[in-house]
Order: C-alpha cells, then sequence, then structure tokens
C-alpha cells in the first residue's frame, strides 16, 4: 500500500529555528523603527511572516519532482518578469526593481528568480547524473545563471544579481565540475573582473556608486561623509555593543538614527548595538542550526531533491556571510539583506516558499 505524504515527516525543527530568527528580527524591526517615519513596520513583518508560514505549508505538499519537471516554464517566466520591471517597473532611489501591485504592495521578481534558477540547474544537472560536468555543460549553466543576472545589473541591483552565483556554483559543483574547467572559469574571471571594472558604468551594467561601496571597504577614512558613511557608522554600532548590548531601544548609533538602513539591510549592526557580542553569536549560532538542518535533508534526498535543497543552502549562506560581513567591514556594502530578519516581504516570501519544497523534499522520501 503506498504511503501518501504527512506533516508527520514534516521538519518541525528546522521550522522553529526559521521563526525564532523571524521573530528575534520582528523585535528588531520594531527598536529600530520605533518613532520613526517606519514605525509599525513589525506589524507589517508580521503579516509577511504569517503569510510566508502558510505558503510554506501550501508548497510543502506540492511534489517537488513536478515542479522539477517544469523548471523550464518557471525559469522562462523568472525571465519575462525581469523583462517587465524593465519596462513597467517602479523606479526607487535611482533602481527600477519593483512592480507596483494593486494596494500599493511592491513586488520584486529578482527574488523569486533565484528559485526558479535553482529549479532550473537542478533539472539540468538531474538529467545528466551519469556522468560528471563537461565544458559544455559549464558554459550552459553559466549562460542559464548568467540571463537573469545580467537583467537584474540592469535595473541595477548588484546585490541581487551577485546572490545568482553561489546558486550556479552550487550546481556545478554537485554536477562534478573537473578541476581544470573551474581553473578556467576562475581565470576567465580575473581577465572579465578588470574591463566589467572599467567599462561597466558604460555599459550600464555597473553604476559609479556601486564601484565605490565596492572599494569603500577598503579604505572607509578616505570618504567618511559619502561612499565610506554606511561602513563606518555600521562598525561603530557593532563595536559600541560591548559584550552584552546597550539593550532593546538603547543602541545610540540606532535610535539616534546614525545608521543608514538599520532595519533591513543593517539590521545585523543594529542587533548587535543593542545585543552585544554574545547576541550576534547567538543569531549567527541560530542560522548555523538551520543550515545544519537543510543539509541534513539533503543528504537524505534523491539527486533531484539534494539540488534544489542544496540550492537554498547556497542563496542561505552567502546572504548571511555577505551580510554579517558586511556590518564589520569584511565584505563590500551591496544591499544584500539579511534573511528572515531584515524587514521586507519579496526577501521572506521568497525564503519560506523555498524552504516550503524543502520540506516536500524531505516529506517525499517517507513516500513508498
Amino acid at each position: 500500500m503506498r504511503r501518501m505524504i504527512s506533516f508527520r515527516d514534516f521538519d518541525w525543527v528546522l521550522l522553529m529555528f526559521v521563526v525564532l530568527i523571524c521573530l528575534l528580527g520582528v523585535v528588531e524591526i520594531y527598536s529600530t523603527t520605533y518613532e520613526t517615519k517606519y514605525a509599525g513596520a513589525h506589524l507589517k513583518q508580521l503579516y509577511w511572516i504569517l503569510g510566508g508560514v502558510v505558503l510554506m505549508f501550501v508548497v510543502s505538499l506540492l511534489n517537488y519532482q513536478i515542479l522539477l519537471e517544469n523548471a523550464h516554464w518557471f525559469y522562462l517566466a523568472a525571465i519575462v518578469s525581469l523583462l517587465l520591471v524593465a519596462v513597467f517597473g517602479k523606479r526607487y532611489l535611482g533602481a527600477r526593481r519593483w512592480i507596483l501591485l494593486p494596494g500599493g504592495q511592491h513586488f520584486q521578481p529578482s527574488e523569486w528568480v533565484k528559485l526558479a534558477l535553482i529549479l532550473a540547474l537542478a533539472r539540468y544537472f538531474v538529467e545528466d547524473s551519469e556522468r560528471g560536468a563537461s565544458l559544455s555543460d559549464v558554459m550552459k549553466a553559466g549562460a542559464i545563471a548568467g540571463v537573469p543576472m545580467l537583467l537584474v545589473l540592469k535595473q541595477p541591483d548588484l546585490g541581487t544579481a551577485l546572490t545568482y552565483v553561489p546558486v550556479a556554483v552550487m550546481a556545478l559543483f554537485l554536477g562534478g565540475i573537473k578541476f581544470r574547467h573551474a581553473a578556467v572559469i576562475v581565470v576567465v574571471a580575473g581577465v572579465l573582473a578588470p574591463a566589467a571594472w572599467i567599462y561597466g558604468p558604460r555599459l550600464h551594467l555597473v553604476k559609479q556608486y556601486q564601484k565605490d561601496r565596492l572599494t569603500s571597504f577598503l579604505n572607509p577614512d578616505a570618504d567618511p561623509k559619502s561612499s565610506g558613511y554606511q561602513l563606518e557608522q555600521s562598525k561603530i554600532a557593532v563595536g559600541s555593543g560591548g559584550l552584552w548590548g546597550k539593550g532593546l531601544l538603547k543602541g545610540t548609533q540606532t535610535q539616534g538614527a546614525f545608521l543608514p538602513e538599520q532595519h533591513t539591510d543593517f539590521i545585523f549592526a543594529a542587533w548587535s548595538e543593542e545585543h552585544g557580542f554574545v547576541g550576534a553569536l547567538a543569531l549567527l549560532l541560530l542560522y548555523l542550526l538551520v543550515l545544519m538542518r537543510l543539509i541534513h535533508n539533503a543528504q537524505t534526498a534523491d539527486r533531484g531533491g539534494s539540488f534544489v535543497v542544496m540550492g537554498v543552502v547556497a542563496v542561505l549562506l552567502f546572504h548571511v556571510m555577505v551580510n554579517a560581513g558586511m556590518v564589520v567591514g569584511f565584505m563590500p556594502v551591496t544591499g544584500i539583506p539579511l534573511p528572515l530578519m531584515s524587514y521586507g516581504g519579496s526577501s521572506l516570501l521568497f525564503m519560506f516558499l523555498a524552504l516550503g519544497i524543502v520540506m516536500n523534499v524531505r516529506m517525499r522520501r517517507f513516500v513508498n
């Protein structure tokens, strides 16, 4: 008798860690937006979390193998959505990244493209399961990731575009890329990077302010009132938190509004100021536990499921490493949010949608 999927096989431990991170994010969003024009954003975040949890449970009932079979359609829809942004997108802070929806809500397609890319690359390499990745496979995988990446760079949104890279790298690694092919990629990237750096602004792929952000982390003191301002204020906030932090609503950099984008991109700096080194370490430990649960689920899945789950791992790990590194000056400022914690519906719903597919991968392994 065939066994159906059951919520008994749901990864409740993973969900517990995820929800805990989200709730800590709500608390910090409340603190960082207290008595500001963004006051009440924590309530909106709660609604996004509730909607995300519901979405996760619904998606967990969908057969991920069917999603893989139709991955090309999801990929095509993702490309079309990015083209629609270029035509109908709403410009905000110099970038055209969002589509205005009825009710005044904003939809950011580039966040959802990550999942379409994970599914597309997973399907491609699953079909070639009997052999390692050839040079042709490497080039095709690069094209699959490169098309949406270029479209997002044109918005411009360097941070989100960079998040597509770890998805492709993870797929190539699991697909069995040969060392010599990996070496060729590194050499080609090394040759093209200077050209992109010089001619990127002329080709409208990279803006000058983005170049300034990438270089300011090397010497933020050179321009502390402009390109280095965000990083300087972030490092001050993190350092002033000390061991135990200043306490909720008591962060001087946060409550004094010196820290920019403190409820979005720099929420980890605000958290570190108010909860100290111990709080920052505890938060990073929670992310580590989430990653460990995800990797465990990947180890027990079939090939297609492993590719999907590890694609989610690549995105989550990249986000956390870059965001945490950014606020202490180890990474350039690229506008990459802290997943599950930073304010924003598109990023949060993407993560819950991805986790829903992960849950289905886990639940399907018990079906016989």
